[in-house]
């Protein structure tokens, strides 16, 4: 029997991703689990894995196709199987995508209805309108056709009528076909119950002229864009810098790295500086916690997370239990997440439940720099170069290798006595490398 393929729900913030491409064509075989195409998130593009084992019967999107969580992408079954029923309930015809239903849909959801019922039920408008909720874009619950039909109509979704779980496209029409007038945005939005507030980044307005070249920003880089601003804004940011003998870890990495060979791992600088950052977040909760309002939530788990430059912009891979795990399974994992990411392949749970972050910036040799932080954590950890400088060690002069830490931590959570104290602490493993193998 043919079965859809729903986009799922990849990532704990997701509410809809640009459809990138079929891996898969019609006629071919998949089997449940197996990657059929790829979507392209605010953070990264994702791989979508096929729920059903069957043949690839038909696909109800294409590629830039806005796809929401719980849409119909696709239909497989047995080959030669009559899909006709399902097409319907999809919407129209494969090619026709944007009636595929907009949210996930659980047991006591009526069935979508077909495009000729929803045609045939164009009349006047019935019912109730819509009331702002900030679960659904632009706080409508509505389906793909419907959006694009109001968007084009100039039709505002939250004064047109409807019956059911969500605005259709037949809803709509009947909107526009009764002579309803689209009402000016800020007279809707008083009419609406007011969600919660959102920040936003207002566009900033730039000429482009002849000599110009207007590019599109990616998904990711206005994601970063939003967040930047909604960081710096709201979170109340302070510095601590402190500077660090790092010839004890150079020396470590290097024997380890003699021991790991045989079994193809290589520890890196930062992998070694993540496991600290892990080890020293156990005897400070407040630095790995997050700021709720009235309350301070602190993190059973540390995750500590490591800032990668792609293509597309900065994004954090993060390494689960940092504190518990050993720097061997550090090293393959951040290897191969920063692969996945590099190479636009990475997985949600690669990016998603950090705690705390580390921002290294020494391979480009900088000497030190300030991070800002990567809300809802409360703390983020710059890292600078290894600079061979002239240090004073017992009264004599000698050749160090020293680099310079940064943290920018939240003032409504901490406070610098504090972030101190966290860099003393560092600084002492780091200096002591062999602990943090016990």
């Amino acid at each position: 029997m043919a079965k859809f393929i729903v986009m799922p729900k990849m990532g704990f913030d997701m509410r809809e991703g640009e459809f990138s491409s079929w891996l898969k064509e019609i006629g071919d075989e998949v089997t449940k689990g197996e990657v059929v195409a790829e979507i392209e998130s605010d953070k990264a593009t994702l791989e979508l894995e096929t729920q059903v084992t069957g043949v690839l019967l038909a696909t109800l999107v294409s590629t830039g196709d806005i796809v929401e969580v719980g849409a119909n992408v696709a239909i497989v079954g047995e080959a030669d199987e009559d899909i006709s029923d399902l097409l319907d309930g999809a919407g129209g015809s494969a090619q026709e995508s944007e009636d595929a239903p907009a949210e996930p849909k659980s047991d006591a959801d009526a069935a979508p209805e077909s495009e000729t019922e929803s045609e045939a039920s164009a009349q006047e408008p019935t019912g109730t309108k819509a009331t702002a909720n900030e679960e659904f874009p632009d706080g409508v619950k509505a389906t793909p056709v419907a959006r694009r039909i109001a968007q084009d109509k100039g039709v505002d979704l939250l004064n047109v009528s409807f019956e059911g779980d969500r605005i259709r496209k037949a809803d709509v029409e009947a909107h526009l076909a009764a002579g309803s007038p689209a009402p000016a945005k800020d007279e809707a939005k008083e009419k609406a119950a007011p969600a919660p507030a959102k920040m936003v980044v207002e566009p900033t307005q730039v000429k482009v002229g002849e000599d110009d070249t207007a590019v599109p920003a990616s998904k990711l880089r206005q994601a970063i864009a939003r967040r930047m601003v909604e960081s710096k804004t709201t979170v109340p940011h302070f510095q601590v810098t402190m500077e660090i003998d790092m010839a004890p870890v150079l020396a470590l990495r290097e024997q380890l790295n003699e021991m790991l060979a045989e079994e193809g791992v290589k520890v890196s600088i930062n992998d070694i500086l993540v496991k600290a950052a892990g080890i020293t977040l156990v005897d400070f909760p407040s630095i790995n916690s997050s700021f709720g309002g009235d309350q301070m939530i602190q993190h059973n788990r540390i995750n500590v997370g490591s800032a990668v430059a792609t293509p597309n912009g900065l994004l954090t891979v993060v390494q689960k239990d940092t504190d518990k795990s050993t720097l061997g399974q550090i090293a393959k994992d951040n290897k191969a997440m920063i692969k996945r990411a590099r190479d636009g392949k990475i997985s949600p749970d690669d990016v998603s439940g950090s705690t705390f972050t580390l921002s290294n910036l020494g391979v480009y040799g900088v000497d030190s720099f300030t991070a800002i932080i990567n809300p809802p954590e409360a703390a983020i950890l710059a890292i600078g170069g290894i600079i061979e400088k002239p240090v004073v060690v017992k009264g004599k002069v000698k050749i160090g290798q020293r680099m310079k830490v940064t943290i920018s931590a939240d003032h409504r959570v901490t406070d610098g006595a504090e972030a101190a104290e966290f860099l003393v602490r560092y600084k002492e493993l780091i200096e002591n490398p062999m602990r943090l193998l016990v």
